[in-house]
């Protein structure tokens, strides 16, 4: 994964060399606190060390219970189950992968009604086991197996924590189940069982995926300047204390639309506290360029813009053509026009003034989405350090979670009582 962050420098809101220069001791002081949180193993940065602790063979021989299917859904919602499909929609498979982390019934009943459940694996993720979206959606799917003369029991893997409701059923059951890492938030998990059992459902090179992770964990140091992913999460944390509130990731690949999906809750999520942080939005290039850009670029001037590409991909020919104004593009390829696309969409918010972040990788496979994944969570929880939050708690999605349980009769929760509160301004259709 490289960096480009030059059209961060001398925009508005931006950066100067001076500015980074003064910022790196800082950074270096952040990456020695990182360092020792992962050495002892500490909650969150036990995440930055998963592709040492991660075991592939016990990833193996839990999906090795299964014959190959023709599908396989994961039940889960947010950490549990973007990861699993940032892999899955960025690289070709024969076993098509789903996920249920909504609970839109009708998105719930047209996907059941579609799928060969006679040959899917249910994949349900859940580190409580408590969830409430996630154990809703499993009893619905267990349900529907039932009804269609399914045995649920034979076709589902759990990956949960070492206690709690799922746990209970594995073991009831004696279903394959794998151990959710200790110490290691949902929306940081993806290079761990929650993220690589599907890839593993699925025929990814898992090991590959990991090797990826170890060469982002290589790659930091205690300076911007000689690590890509401290270089992003720096300019970005800067960026941001001069107005650049947010971000907006645009991939140049259809392969990570869902990529930039992991990426918004990353970030939200981890960075979101004590009124700081950087909203991220989603962008795919060269869709939203003509859309979306003309915001980015003569809007309210309070973004970045990150946009990211692979600098290797197939080759589509564009036929030569007669028709007239056309014939420029005949003898060049799909991949020259994206690429031509990427770097208008460079120049154009350059010339702006609005800054702009270049990540590269070689090529869209296991390894580099390994690498990439890595990078933006140490990206993530350099800026935690800079800004000084607490990167790896979530209070404001877990008083939700507590107001909507109480809401459903799942305890006594104070939050719940806040939605009788709700002030009202109706405006009704005559």
């Amino acid at each position: 994964m490289d960096v480009d962050i030059g059209n961060a420098l001398g925009t508005t809101p931006g950066l100067t060399e001076e500015t980074l220069e003064r910022l790196d001791d800082r950074v270096a002081s952040a990456h020695e606190r990182i360092a020792r949180g992962m050495d002892a193993d500490e909650f969150g940065y036990a995440s930055l060390t998963l592709p040492e602790t991660t075991d592939p063979e016990a990833i193996r021989e839990a999906t090795d219970a299964f014959e190959t299917p023709s599908a396989v859904l994961t039940v889960g919602i947010g950490g549990s189950a973007l990861g699993a499909g940032t892999l899955s929609d960025a690289l070709p498979s024969d076993v098509d992968a789903y996920v249920l982390d909504n609970v839109d019934p009708d998105d719930v009943k047209r996907l059941l009604g579609s799928l060969p459940l006679d040959d899917v694996v249910i994949n349900v993720v859940s580190r409580s086991g408590t969830t409430a979206e996630t154990l809703a959606n499993f009893l619905v799917v267990r349900d529907a197996m039932d009804r269609a003369g399914v045995d649920w029991t034979e076709r589902t893997l759990v990956t949960t924590g070492e206690e709690g409701n799922l746990r209970r059923l594995a073991d009831r059951h004696d279903l394959p189940a794998l151990d959710v890492p200790e110490g290691v938030p949902g929306r940081f998990s993806m290079l761990s069982t929650v993220g690589l059992a599907v890839a593993a459902l699925q025929g990814y090179d898992v090991e590959a995926v990991l090797a990826g992770g170890r060469d982002g964990m290589d790659a930091l140091s205690g300076s911007l300047f000689e690590s890509p992913a401290y270089a992003y999460g720096a300019t970005t944390y800067a960026l941001a204390e001069r107005g650049a509130l947010t971000n907006a990731v645009m991939p140049y690949a259809e392969s990570l639309e869902t990529f930039a999906e992991w990426f918004a809750q990353l970030w939200a999520e981890s960075l979101g506290k004590d009124g700081l942080g950087q909203t991220p939005a989603r962008a795919l290039g060269a869709t939203d360029q003509h859309s979306q850009l003309q915001l980015y670029r003569a809007g309210p001037r309070d973004k970045l813009v990150t946009v990211i590409r692979p600098t290797e991909r197939a080759e589509v020919p564009i036929p030569e053509t007669d028709l007239e104004g056309l014939s420029y593009l005949g003898g060049s390829s799909l991949g020259d026009l994206l690429d031509a696309e990427f770097d208008a969409t460079e120049a154009s918010l350059a010339e702006a003034g609005v800054p702009n972040v270049r990540i590269e990788v070689d090529r869209v496979d296991e390894r580099a989405l390994g690498e990439l994944c890595y990078g933006m969570e140490a990206a993530c929880v350099l800026y935690g350090e800079l800004a000084n939050v607490p990167t790896f708690t979530q209070p404001a999605v877990e008083w939700g979670k507590r107001a909507a349980r109480g809401l459903l009769g799942g305890g006594e929760f104070p939050e719940a009582d806040a939605v009788a509160e709700k002030r009202e301004l109706r405006i009704e259709r005559g």
